[in-house]
């Protein structure tokens, strides 16, 4: 998906993409609807004919066979007419969906490629609804190209082709006109794009307000924010509606302009009509068939119109959501990206220089080393850089100088999905999809049998409080879990690092905002889970680090103390201080 990247400012080259993946079923669209539209301009040409021979009576025989045989073909016309449509529209209901369908889950994955950092610059409401956006106005647009722009389109085409049977001059003069209305609409339509993109931003913004409330729901009844909430979504709604209002009325003004050329066309044309007939120039069915072809023509460049700027304002919307959804991945495999080896568990950053998008630089030309099977706690105040390491072990970000190892090889140089792979985290904050307990802690290995689950169960503490919920593991958590406890959470989370079984762990504050009862079990769990592993954990209840191998204290993105608890405490330097401050408040906060 990521060539679609070429197609963020391109809608009609995207939507043509996917008519490509189905050539077949969308050439049969196309070719029962320009038959059907034949069928249906011929029907005229067959009323003219029947019309031409009712009028000179039925004296002969010969014309009252001819009569009955402009009665058949005018029937079979119709009914061929109405057939083909329904053959068409059985096909699209099948072949319109699977288009969705398919740009659905490109979209999606395209979506989900994406580094955690493009996520924390947007709001989640915002991208799930543009992706639903761009569905629904590709549908619309097919639906739309298929039943109304491109009938109208056949429909005068032919139609200018019977009336120069009668008149060339008149054939001419519609086609010439025709053509000027048309592209008259086209100008106009394009006039009012700006229009059209205000209203589709202001309904996404609509939509991403929304999602953004209900998702905090808790927060917003603490803090008494419902009035405020609604009256700030009323705002929102009021300038989408404003915008809509604004790019209705532009259409309306095209319609109306449309209206009164197509009164004045349409006067003139049967004054046409009735002058051939009085100088003998057209018959009676001449005269029929000019003046049906040339309402229909003209009917035709309205409903053309009409379409067109309809189609503007899907495109608008299309346009602004592959503008946000089809931007390029920052990270990449490199091309001659290996599998990172799970020989060892040695993590080196060897030089490394780094500043956030934003501008924000948190490293330079900064090294740390870990051995495989140590367990190092860094300590810091915050905007140090503990977290930041942990996002580029991860490769959530490149760096922009040296590299960073893990078991002697360069991140940057092994396919991201087998560097995961090799890291479990345990954070602060455990993150769970709303499903069952099973699913949730399975997330860590999909391929993993009951029994390994039950096992990492277990050994995460977690068999007491699921044994006690109405369904067991099969009980389902809520959105992100709030069902659950803090520390029912931080064991399922545990838990599912267990069975991911990672030779690296990553814990950043586990067990900082847990009651004691709760972190007693997390801590037992994760003594277990630590056993054999490499871990870097970050913590600012030093207590939960004495048992560590090393200390890295870190200050402005630099190393300032590195050793075992126990030297780093008699140094009396940085983190002798931080443990003196912990032990003060332990009994003010025991009181």
């Amino acid at each position: 998906m990521e060539d679609a990247c070429r197609y963020s400012d391109r809608p009609l080259a995207f939507l043509a993409r996917y008519v490509r993946r189905r050539p077949l079923a969308h050439g049969a669209i196309v070719t029962a609807v320009v038959a059907a539209v034949g069928c249906s301009v011929g029907a005229q040409y067959g009323v003219k004919i029947l019309v031409d021979t009712l009028a000179a009576g039925v004296d002969a025989g010969a014309r009252l066979t001819d009569a009955w045989l402009g009665f058949a073909v005018l029937a079979t016309l119709i009914a061929a007419d109405n057939f083909l449509w329904r053959v068409a529209s059985w096909i699209a209901s099948y072949t319109f969906v699977a288009v969705t369908g398919d740009l659905r889950r490109d979209l999606f994955r395209h979506l989900t490629g994406h580094a955690p950092g493009y996520f924390a610059d947007r709001m989640p409401g915002t991208l799930t609804s543009r992706i639903t956006a761009t569905s629904n106005a590709v549908f619309t647009l097919q639906n739309m190209s298929v039943w109304n722009v491109m009938p109208p389109c056949m429909a005068t085409v032919i139609a200018i082709g019977f009336v120069a049977t009668v008149s060339l001059p008149m054939a001419a003069a519609l086609m010439a006109l025709a053509g000027i209305l048309v592209i008259a609409m086209f100008r106009l339509a394009a006039a009012g794009r700006p229009l059209h993109h205000e209203f589709a931003n202001r309904a996404a913004a609509v939509d991403g307000e929304m999602v953004d409330v209900v998702g905090n729901m808790p927060l917003v009844w603490s803090f008494c924010g419902i009035g405020r909430e609604h009256r700030r979504l009323d705002a929102t709604i009021d300038r989408e509606m404003a915008a809509r209002r604004r790019s209705l009325l532009y259409l309306e003004k095209l319609r109306l302009f449309h209206a009164v050329v197509t009164v004045v066309l349409i006067i003139a044309l049967l004054a046409w009509g009735i002058v051939l007939w009085q100088n003998a120039a057209a018959t009676a069915g001449d005269v029929v068939l000019v003046c049906t072809l040339g309402l229909s023509i003209l009917h035709a460049t309205r409903d053309l119109a009409v379409a067109l700027v309809d189609v503007t304002q899907h495109l608008a919307r299309l346009s602004e959501a592959l503008a946000t959804l089809l931007v390029p991945h920052r990270l990449r495999d490199h091309p001659q990206a290996t599998s990172l080896a799970r020989s060892g568990a040695t993590v080196e950053f060897e030089n490394i220089d780094f500043c956030y998008p934003d501008g924000r630089r948190v490293f330079s030309d900064f090294s740390l080393r870990i051995e495989p099977g140590q367990r190092v706690g860094l300590v810091g105040q915050s905007g140090c850089g503990k977290s930041t390491l942990f996002v580029l072990l991860q490769r959530f970000y490149d760096v922009q100088g040296g590299r960073i190892l893990l078991a002697g090889q360069d991140i940057a140089r092994v396919t991201q999905e087998s560097l995961r792979s090799a890291i479990a985290v345990v954070p602060q904050d455990i993150s769970l999809f709303h499903r069952s307990i099973m699913e949730n802690i399975r997330y860590g290995r999909p391929d993993a049998t009951d029994a390994e689950v039950r096992a990492a169960i277990a050994a995460a503490n977690c068999e007491d409080f699921i044994e006690k919920l109405p369904e067991g593991a099969a009980t389902i958590v809520g959105d992100r879990g709030v069902k659950l406890s803090p520390g029912q959470r931080q064991r399922i989370g545990i838990a599912r690092a267990f069975l991911k079984d990672a030779p690296t762990l990553l814990l950043d504050e586990a067990t900082s905002a847990l009651d004691s009862e709760s972190e007693e079990a997390v801590r037992e769990a994760l003594d277990r889970l630590m056993g054999g592993r490499t871990v870097i954990a970050i913590a600012h209840r030093l207590s939960t680090l004495r048992n560590f191998d090393r200390i890295v204290v870190m200050q402005a993105g630099g190393v300032c103390e590195d050793g075992p608890p126990q030297v780093l405490v008699q140094n009396k330097g940085i983190y002798s201080n931080l443990v003196r401050r912990e032990v003060a408040r332990l009994p003010k906060a025991a009181a």
